[in-house]
């Protein structure tokens, strides 16, 4: 079994999830006692935080890419990245390491051609959706169009995921407020929807819209425990 790096405390709640699901996959694929081999460096989201809002980016790559490092020389075989926005960073990382980065909009793509969709709806905070580091990373390598929810549903996204979600508040209004944001897409021709935070699978599941959705913390954990195994 290869050594998993990851990145966490975007938030430290996702990360936890990150950690049960890669944990939970290897034992049953290979049962009896076995866990996972994985070192973690949890950031401070303060400080994380203090700096988007600041639209502070290279000091933001320069922290990315230096907890890689330090996962690479504590011994990693691969890095992840426990979140979806910060991979805004993923070309400082890539370059800061010789081990491989598994990127989650990579992981993400191949779910969504393994289903067939041609358009799908993507969910996040503000500089997922409006940045275009996700959708073109999806649309240039996978050929899937991607579209994002109107301004004012994007600002309600993205203050329930900062306001609620990250400090672990799981209000019955905010998920309504996501599926009707959903169902709208869904009218739009939105196939199915990628839920790109890692906080949103705490607020909507499967079973709360009529569409596919995608939970990238499971795709990519899932594609961590594949990258170890294999």
């Amino acid at each position: 079994m290869k050594t998993i790096g990851l990145i966490g405390g975007m938030s430290w709640g996702s990360s936890a999830v990150y950690y049960n699901l890669i944990n939970r996959l290897v034992n049953k694929r290979l049962g009896g006692f076995h866990s996972c081999s994985c070192i973690m460096i949890s950031v401070d989201f303060a400080e994380i935080e203090l700096l988007m809002q600041k639209n502070d980016w290279k000091k933001l790559d320069h922290m990315m890419a230096e907890s890689a490092l330090k996962l690479e020389e504590a011994g990693a075989d691969v890095v992840i990245l426990c979140t979806n926005t910060m991979h805004l960073c993923a070309s400082a990382i890539e370059k800061q390491l010789s081990v491989p980065f598994l990127h989650i909009a990579e992981a993400t793509g191949y779910e969504l051609v393994k289903k067939g969709l041609k358009k799908v709806a993507l969910l996040g905070t503000k500089f997922t959706m409006e940045k275009d580091f996700y959708r073109r990373y999806i649309n240039e390598k996978f050929g899937i169009e991607i579209i994002i929810p109107d301004a004012n549903d994007r600002e309600t996204i993205h203050n329930i995921i900062f306001n609620e979600l990250v400090k672990g508040e799981v209000l019955e209004i905010s998920k309504s407020k996501y599926v009707e944001i959903i169902n709208k897409l869904q009218l739009q021709g939105a196939e199915g929807v990628v839920l790109g935070c890692t906080e949103i699978p705490l607020l909507i599941s499967r079973d709360d819209v009529d569409i596919p959705i995608f939970d990238t913390t499971k795709i990519h954990a899932e594609c961590s425990v594949d990258w170890a195994l294999r």
